[in-house]
């Protein structure tokens, strides 16, 4: 995908977030993260895009601690949020294409701006599921590009880092296929960090009971499958070993 398409998603996903949250109330509970209400929510949201609009703003080069969330009282924190997220978006906007900055996982992008892009429109995306999930009703949809693309980043970003906590004692394969896009993925599991690399194992056979070169398979439409891996909801399809699966699913939390 292209920057232009993150920044459009990341505009696009944050006043989406915001308007769910007006229409649900504050006080809700966000089913999606049962210790949270919607300022919970907001107050995550809205400080991590005042968090990464300062990494590039600045051009940090080295971490950034990530703040707590203020106190914000309720009748200022939708209009605190919206600034935020309008600062991010123009920030972004207005960043150099060549610029440098620090970045905190090694997804495979074309330059730290383009990792910011990426990242801040999966993490609004996410969100604003979250808030239309507090809602209720249909939620809006997470195109199949979007959706394949965070698939990747979560896959072979977020858990390329040490800090990932899923191992296994034995060596096992982990396959995870969308049905209705070209993504495939075969996770590499031991005692050490994943490893993810693109396609499935041996050239792939379409998945079975017994999915060829994996332990088990993870699998559904894009979209489904995406929230599903950040979980948010259940994982369309599983097949072979159901252990391997729920290993995955109970240890892959960001």
């Amino acid at each position: 995908m292209k920057t232009a398409e993150f920044l459009e998603i990341l505009d696009r996903e944050g006043r989406l977030l915001a308007a769910a949250a007006l229409e649900t109330g504050l006080d809700a509970p966000v089913p999606t993260c049962p210790d949270w209400r919607v300022r919970d929510l907001l107050r995550h949201t809205g400080t991590v895009h005042r968090w990464a609009a300062g990494v590039v703003a600045d051009a940090e080069t080295s971490p950034r601690a990530f703040p707590d969330p203020p106190d914000i009282d309720d009748t200022e924190l939708v209009t605190w949020y919206r600034e935020g997220h309008r600062r991010l978006v123009d920030t972004l906007d207005g960043a150099p294409q060549d610029m440098t900055c620090w970045t905190f996982h090694p997804a495979p992008v074309s330059s730290p701006l383009a990792f910011w892009l990426r990242r801040q429109a999966h993490e609004t995306t996410v969100h604003r599921y979250d808030a239309e999930a507090a809602r209720g009703g249909p939620a809006s949809p997470v195109g199949t590009d979007l959706a394949v693309d965070g698939i990747d980043e979560l896959l072979r970003g977020f858990h390329a880092r040490a800090r990932s906590r899923v191992r296994s004692e034995h060596p096992r394969v982990l396959r995870v296929r969308t049905v209705d896009a070209d993504g495939v993925w075969t996770v590499r599991l031991s005692a050490r960090p994943p490893v993810t690399e693109l396609g499935a194992p041996h050239g792939g056979a379409p998945h079975t009971d017994a999915p060829d070169g994996a332990t088990a398979e993870l699998s559904g439409p894009a979209d489904q499958l995406y929230l599903a891996l950040w979980n948010r909801m259940p994982v369309p399809t599983v097949t072979g070993d159901p252990e391997l699966a729920d290993l995955w699913l109970a240890n892959s939390g960001i």
